[in-house]
Order: structure tokens, then sequence, then C-alpha cells
């Protein structure tokens, strides 16, 4: 039978979550095509918040990573805008000039973030706070510039202050209403609110309007309409969103606020759905991620052919930690004449709970300081719970101090447990008894509790304890290395080694993953401990690395790629700049910058020439993409400098062809500084080395991201052979004991920097692991002249490149 074409445009949380339970239902349905806007796959917009704070990483956001799509044959063109749909012809037309037909289309196109229309709102420093391009504009102010004003107090604009705040800058938010997220809490809440975050360090200006933003070229400050101002170096709009409701007004859907749908999610055209943000249900468009997923569930079974309720609409919840504070809302929380009110309020310690009734139904609720009711309270809004005969003060209770037992055992089988998935306390207890689910990560692969903004997590562990009792326990004090697994990053290696394992397929078959392919974080790292523990005889599965170390090279924003060719120590002569210069040329590259770690970084090159210009330069690469040593920073040493000690350059130069192309559990960056003044930056590197009279000072474990970390001195050493021999003992023990991604900033405080020192003072661990090195040093070839070298493999990464 010949699949149906199925088009879903945009790419982002609820449209993919319509083909993710189509794909349950049927994978052989549809041929599906999905269109992105952005150059990345489907990534989480609620954790952004987590980015832009330095609590996690874009990869760690992504939802379904590049992977999946090939996986589940779905075609996927990101950094491409459906400009038009001809409903007639069942075509639709993007602006790369792409024609394609489909037999049923889906409209994703969710949202845009509402910018106020004010003088100066299209200088430079002004941003929203809506995707991953917005987060990169905030994190690159944040490192020129010190003033911060947020316009919006709702939730969106509060992390975005929180995450501001965590970057070091002075951070005011500016909110027209009297109190802070009034559209989630009451007076009393937001208030308790407001004191809370001026504690963390967050400013607030109240009932207060913006007229303008100031500033020659770039925002200088705000002013505002009773005549006060405020300087600012970058200003976040953070007021709301608007459906994107622009491509189908112009193909001649019904419009209203949103794209108009009926409960099955059609729209007033044949063949045409909508779901998400920028769809309008009876008079309603949500901007919630449960309402969305819920729309997602029915126009899976819609389309599929598969019965099913109607979607009727959602009652909303919010439950979160607001910068570090717990607050949840449901339902209809205002009070007037048809409803009353029963109120908790302890001041001294920050806890205000209120509950909303209508004759004997709870309609709305508000917790703040302690959410851990919000679950029960918001299945009885739901469900609407007649509760005549309980006793209204016991509501506001903790479950334990009602009867016996946790809060989970006071849930019914159908109380959802994560409000953003719909996965309620049954489906997880199932979960467990049928699939084996033992920790939350198991339970978040296996059905999806957690998955998105993660508030849930808590109860989720406590329904495991609840099941499992000491077996949750046991199993809990170990971090299983993804949710495909219960076994630790330990367990594994060690399974590895005694069963003499030798594919990332025969691992995962051996040792029971409970997903067959399993996923984006466990097969790149199992791929390094094959290769970590079996250097001699495995050979790299390039599938199982990331796209940017399958690719050689680092995808942008726009879809180009970043090229940067080594250079040892940060030395260069005529011959490689000449390369570089024809290159460029050659290749229309659009930009070349020097980069921080002394190299030149060719920026923009199309994704089709990516092997072109490696073949061209014929230079070693720098793994500026891969999880290895990246760069070694020197400065001009003694030769030069008249208060250098040491030869900074030539040892830079010998640590870097020594340990050139070795895989590493994340990227490792050194600096070689021929004297204390540490030119080099050694003291914020993995691996520092500052001279000193008469020798060398080794420093371990910094790091100069956004979690900075001063090196702890780790040796005083007298010559370069010496220098070499630590770092190869140590690097050695890093790659062996440190989790995947893990850097060593934090590997060191984990193992405890006088526990390293004891390994590798034993002369006898330090050739084990120096001998262990040279075993793993002694495969890398560079892997961009076996590929130009070999007209085959070149011929394969073409057609990776096409698949990617």
């Amino acid at each position: 039978m010949q699949k149906k074409k199925l088009i879903l445009v945009g790419n982002g949380m609820a449209g993919v979550k319509a083909i993710e339970e189509i794909l349950k239902i049927s994978k052989d349905e549809f041929e599906i095509t999905i269109f992105g806007s952005e150059p990345h796959p489907n990534y989480n917009r609620i954790l952004l918040s987590k980015v832009l704070q330095g609590d996690t990483n874009v990869v760690d956001i992504t939802l379904n990573d590049w992977d999946w799509y090939r996986e589940n044959n779905i075609q996927l063109y990101t950094g491409e805008t459906v400009e038009k749909i001809d409903a007639e012809a069942k075509t639709v037309y993007t602006d790369s000039g792409r024609i394609e037909y489909y037999d049923e289309l889906i409209i994703a196109t969710g949202s845009l973030p509402f910018m106020l229309p004010i003088p100066g709102a299209d200088k430079r420093g002004v941003t929203a706070f809506r995707d991953i391009k917005d987060t990169d504009i905030m994190l690159e102010a944040s490192r020129n510039y010190k003033k911060a004003a947020v316009i919006g107090g709702g939730l969106l604009g509060l992390e975005a202050a929180r995450g501001l705040l965590n970057l070091g800058m002075d951070v005011t938010v500016i909110h027209l209403a009297p109190y802070l997220m009034e559209r989630q809490l009451d007076p009393t809440a937001g208030k308790l609110l407001q004191k809370e975050l001026e504690k963390q360090g967050m400013k607030f200006l109240l009932e207060k309007q913006t007229e303008a933003i100031i500033g020659n070229g770039r925002a200088e400050g705000l002013r505002f309409k009773d005549g006060t101002a405020l300087e600012a170096d970058l200003v976040v709009m953070a007021v709301g969103i608007i459906p994107n409701v622009q491509l189908a007004r112009e193909s001649g859907l019904s419009v209203n606020r949103g794209i108009v749908v009926n409960d099955y999610l059609q729209s007033s055209t044949p063949h045409i759905y909508a779901v998400g943000e920028c769809a309008e249900h009876r008079g309603i468009p949500y901007g919630l991620v449960a309402p969305l997923y819920e729309q997602a569930k029915v126009l899976a079974k819609k389309l599929c052919g598969v019965k099913t309720n109607p979607y009727e609409g959602s009652v909303l919840s919010t439950q979160l930690k607001v910068s570090g504070v717990e607050v949840f809302s449901a339902g209809d929380f205002t009070e007037d004449d048809t409803k009353t009110s029963i109120k908790v309020f302890d001041e001294h310690e920050g806890v205000y709970k209120k509950i909303v009734l209508r004759g004997n139904q709870i309609v709305g609720a508000v917790l703040f300081g302690d959410s851990s009711e919000g679950n029960r309270l918001f299945s009885m809004i739901r469900k609407q719970t007649n509760i005549t005969g309980i006793s209204k003060v016991t509501l506001l209770q903790p479950a334990g101090e009602q009867a016996e037992g946790s809060l989970v055992a006071s849930l019914a089988a159908d109380d959802i447990i994560c409000g953003c998935n719909g996965v309620s306390k049954g489906a997880i207890v199932q979960a467990i008894h049928e699939k084996g689910c033992s920790s939350v990560d198991e339970v978040k692969a296996c059905t999806s509790a957690s998955r998105s903004c993660g508030g849930c997590k808590p109860l989720v562990a406590e329904l495991l304890q609840h099941t499992l009792g000491t077996d949750f326990a046991a199993k809990e004090t170990k971090e299983a290395i993804c949710g495909c697994t219960d076994l630790s990053r330990e367990e594994v290696v060690e399974e590895i080694r005694a069963k003499g394992l030798n594919h990332v397929k025969e691992v995962m078959n051996v040792l029971g993953w409970s997903n067959d392919e399993g996923c984006s974080k466990c097969r790149p790292a199992l791929n390094y401990y094959l290769g970590m523990v079996n250097p001699l005889q495995y050979e790299d599965e390039r599938e199982s690395k990331y796209v940017n170390e399958r690719m050689h090279a680092n995808i942008q924003k726009d879809g180009t790629y970043s090229v940067v060719p080594r250079m040892y120590g940060g030395v260069t002569n005529s011959n490689d700049l000449r390369k570089i210069a024809d290159v460029v040329d050659k290749y229309n590259i659009p930009l070349v910058k020097v980069t921080g770690g002394q190299r030149i970084d060719l920026l923009g090159v199309k994704k089709e020439d990516v092997p072109k210009v490696w073949k061209d330069l014929d230079m070693p690469s720098g793994f500026a993409y891969g999880k290895s040593l990246r760069t070694v920073k020197t400065c001009v040493g003694e030769q030069y400098c008249r208060f250098g000690t040491q030869d900074s350059i030539s040892l830079g130069i010998a640590l870097e062809k020594k340990f050139e192309g070795l895989s590493t559990p994340h990227k490792v960056k050194m600096g070689v500084s021929a004297c204390p003044r540490n030119c080099a930056e050694s003291g914020i590197k993995d691996l520092g080395f500052v001279g000193i009279d008469g020798g060398w000072e080794i420093y371990a474990g910094g790091n100069g991201g956004t979690h900075l970390r001063v090196a702890d001195l780790l040796y005083k050493v007298k010559t370069a052979e010496e220098v070499i021999e630590i770092t190869g003992a140590y690097l050695q023990y890093y790659r062996e004991t440190a989790n995947y991604l893990e850097r060593t900033s934090a590997w060191i405080e984990r193992l405890d920097l006088t526990h390293i020192r004891e390994v590798l003072d034993d002369p006898e661990n330090r050739r084990a692991l120096n001998k262990r090195m040279d075993e793993a040093l002694s495969i890398y070839k560079d892997p961009w002249k076996e590929l130009v070298e070999d007209q085959k493999t070149t011929k394969k990464l073409f057609e990776m490149i096409q698949m990617s």
C-alpha cells in the first residue's frame, strides 16, 4: 500500500509531539516531511531558561536529535520556511524554492514574541526570549555589558532575569501590573515572590509603562511614561506571545486570534490541521505545553483513523519552580461573590496556600513556597470532585498529615503526575511493573513523564520509592548512563571488559537495553567507553557520534559549518596562511576569525563544501568539534618575552602533537605560560602549565566557561619530560574514570584532588597509565586525511551529509 504524504510545517514541541504519537500508532501510514525555520532539531523551548542560567546546554534540551528523524524515515528540512500553501493543489512552497505535495498537512507554526511597538525597539541590544538565537544574544551581551532590563514580570521574564543574574548582570524587571505573575498568582503570592526574588538580587519597577528605548544605535536605557528613566545595555522583552498565523491567513484559512480549529484540530480547509500555540480552539489559543500535547494526541488518532474522544479544551495549571521558589496555580483562583476561599499563610516560613470553592467543588488553587499538594488539588479540579464531608482545612495539609503514607499513596490511578505530558500515576506504575522501570530517567524514557519542564521529577521519584520500596533506594544510589538502562557508567565499563564486548549494538543487546536502538545520550557514550577499553581492537562507530563529530565541523545557527584547522601551539607559517586564504576565496567563506585558542576559524562553510574545504586545506583537523584535546594556548615564551622563564611554545607544540586526536570524555583545553604573568590563561584550563625559575607548575581542573573554576596546583616539576609524563597519566586516569560528557573541572571535584595525586604519586601507576595512553594514541590518524585519500569514504560522507 502506498503511503500517504504528510507534511508538518513547524519543527517545534507541539507539531513533533503529534508526529511522535502518529509513529506510536503506525509507522507505515505516512511518508513524513517536516519543515523548520530554525537550524536545529526539535528542542525543549521550556528549558531555554536553564541554558541561559548555565545549568545545561542546547544538546541536553534536544528532544529528538538528528538521528531520530533518520531512524523514523522523516525528511527534515531545517532553516527552511514554508511561505505559501496552495490548498487546491495540495502543495506547499518554501523560501528556498522547494515545492512539495501533501495528502495531509499539519500547521504547527507556534507563536511569535510580542515586541512593544515603541521607539527604539529595533535597536541593537533589544531582544525577545523565545528561541536559541535569543538566548545566544543574551549570553553574548552578558560578556560585554553589565546592566539589563527585562520588560515583563511574568514567568518568562522572571526566568530571563534569573539567567542574567547568574551571568553576572545587574538586572531590573519592569512590569505594568502591581504584582508579579498576575496570570498565575494572586496579589499575596505575587508580593511574596517579589520579596523572595529581591533577596536573590533582582530589582523591580512595578506599575511602570515603557515609552521608549533610548540610545545611539544600541540600547542605552529605557524612558517611562511617568518621565523617569533607567540605564540598560540589554533590553529583554518578555511581555507575551501572539499566535503565528500569517501563513494560514495568506493561504485562505479561517483565522481569528489563532487558526480556527474544531474538536479534532481540523481547520476550515479540508486536509489541513493546526496544533499548538498557533491554533485557536473554542475561542482559546493555548500557550502552555500540557494542552498542546493533549491536542497532539487527539490529532494523531484522527489522522490515523483511530477512534478518539474529541478535544474539548483544557483546565490550565502551572506547577514549577520560579528561580528556586515553588509555585503552583490551577483553574479559576480569582475571588468574587460566587466563590469562597480557604487560605493558609505562614509569612515567617514564606508559605501561602489558597483554594477557591464554588459550592462544594474546588475550582482553583494557588500555592507558594510549598506545592506538594498541587497534583492532588489539580486532580480534584479536573474531576470536579464533590468535597462534601471532607474537612476543608485538611485539603491544605500535606498528604502525610491527612493519613498514613506518602502523597503518591493518596493519588488515584488516573490522577496526573506529569501535567505537561498528561502521564497518570497508573501509567507510571504500569511502566514500573511491566517494563521494569526503576529510575526517573527510565520512567521518562518509557512514559515521557518529566520530559518537558521537569517539575514532576520529585513526584516521579516518590512514586518509584512507594512502588519499589528498598529496591528503588538501592538503585537510586547510582546514576544510570541514560533512560535506556539502569546500569551506571562503572557497571557498563566493567561489563564491556568482562564480556569482551566490541560493538555498540552488542552492548545494548547483551546488557538488556530497554530501547533496542539506544538514544542520543547512550550511543555516543558507549562508543567512547568501547574505544577507551579496547583502543587497539575497537573500530570507531561514526553513526554513534554527534553530528558535529561526524561532519568534522561545528554546525552554526544558520545551518552552515565552522571549520578549524590545527595550528600547533598557535604557531603558523606563510604556507598555511596562503592555503587558508585560497580556500576562503574559492568557497566564498564569509567570516574568518582568530579564536581564543589561537587558531583561525572559517565560519559559514556550506554543508556540501565541508569535505572539499578540508581536502584543499590539507591541514590537520583542529578538533574544534570533538571530545578530545582542542587547543594548547601558548605565550611567546623566553625566546622573545623579557619576563619569560621557560620555552612555552616548544612545550605547547610538544603537548599538542603528543595528545592530538586523543578521545576524551569531554573537550580538553590546555595553556602554557612562560612565567607567572600567565598570558596563556593557564589557571583556567583543564590542564595549565606555568614556567617558574628552574621548572614548571602544573595546574588541573580549571574551567573558563559559564561555571568558572580556577585550576588547582597539581605538581611542581623540573623538566618538560616530567610535564608530559604527568600529563599523560593524568589524562588517561580522567579517560578511565570520568563519566562521558563530564568536564575535568567536575571530575576533579567528584574524585577529589588528593585521591588523584595519590594515584599519580605511585611511579608504577604512572607507567601503567602512560602505557595505556600510548596504546590509545597509536591508532590516531587524521580523519580528514583518510577521507580525502579514500574516494569511497568521501562519497559515503556526502551521503551522510545529505541525510543530516
